[in-house]
């Protein structure tokens, strides 16, 4: 059986995009149409190196541009501290009292709840803002600040 330049061109491009879908790195979609243009390139009748250099223009052109599309775009928080994944990032608990382990346990939206001390210092009895929520504990800081206690 004798494919033609254009056949592989075609099966490499499917392959990509196989891979693609199976692990989600959207650059191999990128590397994809690099393997659509050295298709495109052998339906014309171009050069096998003429083939290869269309397919590493568009796919490099193509992967470096999303590469710097990316990179200006400012990454999100982490979910555990994104306001937009957990509403309770930002509300105000009221703390009682600490353990010496810098934990404690606080009734928030009905029910009880572990909470951890990350903030500066020392924590101090009184309001606290929820500023991650990691498994079923809450991450607090005071809402006060130092100064102020």
């Amino acid at each position: 059986m004798d494919w033609s330049a254009s056949t592989l061109w075609w099966l490499a491009a499917g392959v990509l995009v196989a891979a693609e879908l199976a692990s989600g790195t959207f650059y191999l979609l990128m590397l994809a149409l690099g393997c659509a243009a050295g298709a495109l390139a052998a339906h014309a009748g171009l050069a096998g190196s003429m083939q290869l250099v269309s397919a590493a223009a568009l796919g490099g052109g193509a992967t470096m541009g999303w590469y710097l599309k990316r990179s200006r775009v400012p990454r999100s928080a982490p979910a555990a501290s994104n306001r937009d994944v957990n509403i309770d990032i930002g509300q105000s608990v009221q703390v009682a009292a600490w353990a010496v382990d810098g934990t404690a346990a606080v009734r928030y939206r009905g029910a009880q709840w572990a909470v951890r001390y990350a903030g500066p210092g020392t924590p101090a009895p009184g309001p606290h803002t929820i500023v991650a929520l990691q498994g079923s504990e809450l991450v607090v800081a005071s809402a006060t600040p130092p100064a102020a206690r």
